[in-house]
């Protein structure tokens, strides 16, 4: 069981304006909780204990919010990533790596995710890093498109060839034994390289494919949702509100 999980919630969400023009997209209300409250609440649930959230936009009404949350039991603390506004999320996992020691998970700050997700990467233990991943009929170009070869990762990326995408990321990775010191040096690698801050975290998972230590988990059927864009918002909302009927 990994107790700990990254959240990276820096961002604006500047393709949801106007609804992040004053609060950023991890505050946007779905079903009457917040993005975040879903996520914490439900990881909670399935035992997670330890949170560490990386804030940037309007960090201030964030860290307020998670100071309202805070299941029993856990612990949440905020690091603040001050380069928010020209850095990738890769960026904010260099906030942050000094927490990226022994078994945790990430989790991006725009993804709802079912706890019969969490449970399947809990139960889940094959490989060092383990990407999350759903099965589509197609693709499209805002994708995050993964190469298989059965469960190992070979490549991952936004402008991976239709022909050979045969999965999605969903934005929820675990780090077991040896993966979490293999993701924190390349980490540590591409931030002192003059374009690291420019880049996608995983694009290190793209980097750390070939190693063979890289595999992923199907969690296709199950419910999930990513909030890029306003026609998201309607989508995640309707799926909260499945959430609350049955009282997750």
């Amino acid at each position: 069981m990994i107790d700990k999980v990254i959240i990276l919630s820096a961002g604006q969400g500047s393709r949801l304006l106007p609804l992040t023009a004053e609060r950023p997209k991890c505050l946007i209300d779905f079903s009457g909780k917040s993005l975040i409250a879903w996520q914490i609440e439900i990881l909670a649930a399935r035992g997670v204990t330890d949170f560490h959230v990386v804030t940037g936009f309007m960090t201030d009404m964030v860290e307020a919010e998670l100071e309202q949350l805070k299941p029993s039991g856990t612990n949440i603390t905020v690091h603040f990533n001050p380069f928010y506004k020209v850095a990738d999320n890769l960026g904010s996992c260099w906030i942050v790596r000094d927490e990226m020691d022994g078994d945790f998970m990430i989790l991006n700050g725009d993804t709802l995710i079912s706890p019969e997700i969490i449970e399947t990467v809990q139960n889940s233990d094959s490989w060092p890093i383990t990407v999350t991943v759903d099965i589509k009929d197609q693709y499209d170009s805002d994708d995050m498109k993964v190469s298989l070869d059965g469960d190992r990762l070979i490549s991952i990326g936004k402008t991976l060839a239709a022909e050979k995408s045969n999965a999605e990321s969903i934005g929820f990775l675990a780090f077991r034994r040896e993966g979490g010191a293999l993701f924190r040096e390349k980490v540590r690698e591409f931030m002192r390289t003059p374009a690291g801050v420019e880049n996608w975290y995983l694009k290190i998972i793209d980097e750390l494919a070939p190693s063979g230590k890289v595999g992923t988990i199907s969690i296709q059927g199950y419910d999930w949702a990513e909030v890029d864009f306003l026609n998201d918002v309607e989508t995640a909302t309707a799926l909260t509100d499945q959430w609350l009927d049955k009282a997750l």
